[in-house]
């Protein structure tokens, strides 16, 4: 048995940028009122790429920042709900992407936790003492699943990608997790999911994105919340001892409501749901590797940070890991 460590991060997004100004052209709502509600001012939007694209700018830049060959990754994980197809994977349209011939590849779904789920997957495979170097990729291109006339979905969510590399190490960094799903209340969120067949009665004409909305926020403020307080807690890790918290930026007011509800600074939750929106899977990887770009997390042992992921399933997970 061994230990694993997050040694690289990377980003990506597409360049076309949607202002709240630029929704307010094509449906009934305001800078003011989506900003107020969500922290949200912009997103990113894909126009002609797909998520493996977005997954394999990542994937790309994970091997060039890191100095390693592609031949050198033994696994590859992406967390994504919009699927460039279900078969193939998105995993494996990036292993094809950057020459990863030896790693084995595979796509994991559970919306906002998924990055979260994918991380705690991977430390195992590492931790099993049988892997080296994996990739663990958030990507999400959620645009092409919103119906924009519809200002409850449309003004949240955006594009975009960001990943680690995980490698084997010698010391623990991973140190304490909880991983959670209740598929009882799934149906607070719902998308495009599977295939529908022609001799089925189950066809459907829901073809986009859909979320209560209310309901979310409740969960996430009640159950996360204290979710991530009995992780502390049980870890005996001191509140004092975290660095950072680096949850899923689905809503500021959520981050704003989550600090007071387990007596943490706000200070110490990191934000940038402002310039990306909600991307789901993506969100948590691509608020750590800013992060990372802006010297605040340095990536040499020496900080604590949580990370946590919570939305539809309904699931919820958080990982405290030095990094």
């Amino acid at each position: 048995m061994g230990f694993a460590k997050i040694s690289q991060v990377a980003h990506y997004a597409p360049s076309q940028v949607i202002t709240n100004d630029d929704l307010s052209t094509i449906m009934d709502t305001n800078d003011e009122w989506i900003s107020s509600r969500t922290g949200i001012k912009q997103r990113r939007i894909s126009q002609s790429e797909m998520t493996s694209d977005l997954a394999g700018q990542v994937a790309q830049q994970l091997l060039d920042k890191s100095g390693i060959g592609a031949d050198e990754i033994d696994f590859i994980i992406v967390a994504t709900i919009t699927p460039d197809s279900m078969m193939p994977s998105t995993a494996a349209r990036v292993q094809a992407k950057i020459g990863a011939k030896n790693a084995f590849v595979f796509d994991l779904s559970a919306a906002c936790s998924g990055f979260v789920f994918a991380l705690s997957t991977a430390e195992k495979f590492i931790a099993s003492g049988q892997y080296r170097k994996g990739m663990v990729i958030g990507a999400e291109t959620l645009s092409k699943t919103l119906d924009w006339s519809d200002r409850r979905t449309a003004v949240l969510f955006g594009d975009g990608a960001g990943g680690v590399l995980i490698e084997a190490t010698s010391e623990q960094h991973f140190l304490a997790e909880s991983m959670n799903a209740d598929g009882s209340r799934g149906g607070l969120s719902s998308g495009v999911v599977g295939l529908q067949s022609p001799f089925s009665d189950q066809m459907s004409d829901d073809k986009f994105l859909k979320m209560d909305g209310r309901a979310i926020f409740d969960f996430t403020i009640r159950d996360v919340s204290k979710s991530i307080a009995q992780l502390i807690e049980d870890s005996k890790i001191g509140v004092e001892h975290l660095d950072y918290l680096l949850l899923h930026q689905a809503n500021s007011r959520i981050l704003d409501k989550m600090a007071k509800k387990i007596d943490i600074p706000r200070e110490k939750f990191l934000a940038n749901m402002m310039a990306y929106g909600n991307t789901s899977a993506a969100s948590i990887p691509i608020l750590l590797s800013e992060s990372v770009d802006k010297g605040i997390i340095h990536l040499d042992g020496s900080q604590t940070v949580l990370l946590a992921g919570f939305g539809g399933g309904l699931t919820w997970g958080s990982l405290i890991v030095k990094i």
